[in-house]
């Protein structure tokens, strides 16, 4: 670990990130559509899941407002 003090210059902050960028793992073609596919799916579950509670609500709210 560096010491407070000392200032990592840009050429070596920029092989430093360079080094860090050859160790990610990028997915693969196939990942990378299995997963799209995945958060498509996930997104339209929870799409109607809160339209029926934001309709479930809006319900009980308007009952409520006729006993007012």
């Amino acid at each position: 670990m560096a010491d407070k003090d000392s200032k990592t210059s840009p050429a070596e902050f920029i092989r430093q990130v360079q080094t860090e960028g050859r160790k990610v793992v990028w997915p693969t073609r196939e990942e990378t559509i299995r997963i799209s596919i995945f958060v498509f799916i996930m997104m339209v579950i929870l799409s109607l899941f809160f339209l029926g509670v934001d309709s479930m609500f809006g319900a009980v709210v308007r009952w409520l407002m006729t006993l007012a």
